[in-house]
């Protein structure tokens, strides 16, 4: 079995990977900022779906073939890559739009629904983009490739303990996930302005893309 000693280091390693500004921080704040709910809640959900399935595969050691196969690596990393790009593209689109700033529940549509966030506020929408924006990150793959094996005990079933640590990982994020949540709730009355949810999506749609060209370049 893992020790307490091996767990705790683990969780302070992805505790501050979790704290770490990033790309799934940027989804979970601005959809829970515009009083999309139930669609916040399926982003973190999403997310943590595929946190849970990079785990299992790496504990199976699939995720080595992903990382020694150059061709399948790049692959995942342009499609990743294009995905985040087209998704804050899209978003950074809807606000320079002139229907964007003809009223809150326009500029929700627009800029929300639309724009790379999936249609309306629902938990099966939310859900999707956070588990493909998590699972076209190979980065994510490799994080755990090179970390989860050097917690796990030699000799020991691989499965078991990996999907331990994915929990703890999984944890800690939602935990992080709720204060995201609750410090958007804050700050949803002053969000009601069309000329604030610009500004949000234009924040957003500028790092996704960011993080889609760093993709990109293999930064």
């Amino acid at each position: 079995m893992i020790t307490l000693d091996a767990m705790g280091t683990f969780a302070l390693i992805v505790g501050l990977l979790t704290l770490t500004p990033g790309l799934d921080s940027a989804l979970i704040l601005r959809t829970a900022a515009l009083r999309h709910h139930r669609r916040a809640w399926g982003v973190v959900l999403g997310i943590q779906s595929g946190t849970l399935v990079w785990g299992v595969l790496t504990s199976l050691g699939v995720t080595t073939l992903l990382t020694a196969s150059h061709l399948a690596y790049e692959a995942l990393r342009w499609a990743g890559a294009a995905y985040l790009v087209w998704m804050g593209g899209r978003l950074l689109w809807a606000t320079w739009r002139p229907s964007s700033i003809e009223s809150p529940r326009t500029a929700e549509t627009e800029g929300g629904a639309r724009a790379g966030a999936g249609a309306g506020d629902t938990l099966l929408g939310g859900w999707r983009q956070g588990f493909v924006t998590n699972l076209l990150n190979p980065k994510m793959g490799a994080f755990y490739v090179a970390v989860l094996p050097q917690f796990i005990p030699s000799g020991a079933s691989h499965l078991a303990p990996g999907v331990l640590l994915a929990g703890v990982h999984i944890l800690l994020a939602v935990t992080w996930a709720c204060a995201l949540i609750a410090f958007a709730h804050v700050l949803r009355d002053r969000l009601q302005r069309p000329s604030a949810r610009r500004h949000l999506d234009r924040i957003t749609g500028a790092v996704i893309a960011a993080f889609g060209i760093r993709l990109a370049l293999g930064q």
